[in-house]
């Protein structure tokens, strides 16, 4: 019999509601298992990304993958994390970076997909547009992230985006480096510990 998530994935992969604002045009791009203990909200796909067709194939996911301390092979199994950009589709460009995730996507799709990943322990929210709707929040990322140790207790880590543009951010706040990607480590390790060799 068919999940819930199974249900709607082919819609999901067929989603075109944003194409006339997009410049590369509709290339949903997610991973999602109902098995997975750990999600990661993330905002949108990047060209780079976009191009590839795999979330967090590019210089960001190699960052994110050291934080997490996990390999490419776990990463990429879908039965550990489920990866939930906030935007589907690559939004485009402007000075300084992409755009902002395109804001129907959220309202479409995400009530929907997060309701059908029922064994999520923890939700890795990385970046602004992701923060503010897991946390209904319109706190700065230095406020939300600094606030760390009470989101991880509820199964919820503020995260910055670890797109390269960001060194300065991290840079300036080395308690980020030496607080939190220790405790992430940790609890990734432990929710993953009996899933991270091969499942059936």
């Amino acid at each position: 019999m068919a999940t819930a998530l199974q249900k709607l994935l082919p819609e999901l992969r067929a989603c075109t509601h944003c194409e006339p604002a997009l410049p590369l045009g509709a290339r949903p791009i997610f991973q999602l298992d109902g098995r997975a203990p750990i999600l990661i909200a993330s905002q949108a796909p990047g060209r780079v990304t976009h191009a590839k067709g795999r979330p967090f194939d590019d210089i960001s996911g190699d960052r994110l993958r050291a934080w997490l301390g996990v390999s490419c092979e776990t990463f990429y199994d879908p039965r550990c994390f489920a990866i939930l950009p906030m935007g589907l589709c690559f939004p485009g460009t402007r000075a300084g970076g992409d755009l902002p995730p395109r804001p129907e996507c959220a309202v479409r799709w995400r009530p929907r997909l997060l309701g059908a990943l029922p064994r999520v322990r923890l939700t890795l929210a990385i970046g602004q547009h992701a923060l503010g709707w897991h946390l209904a929040s319109k706190a700065s990322v230095d406020e939300l992230v600094s606030a760390w140790r009470v989101g991880l207790a509820r199964g919820l880590l503020p995260l910055p985006h670890p797109s390269p543009r960001n060194q300065r951010w991290l840079r300036q706040r080395p308690w980020f480096e030496a607080e939190v990607l220790p405790a992430l480590r940790e609890a990734v390790a432990d929710i993953l510990r009996p899933t991270a060799r091969p499942l059936p």
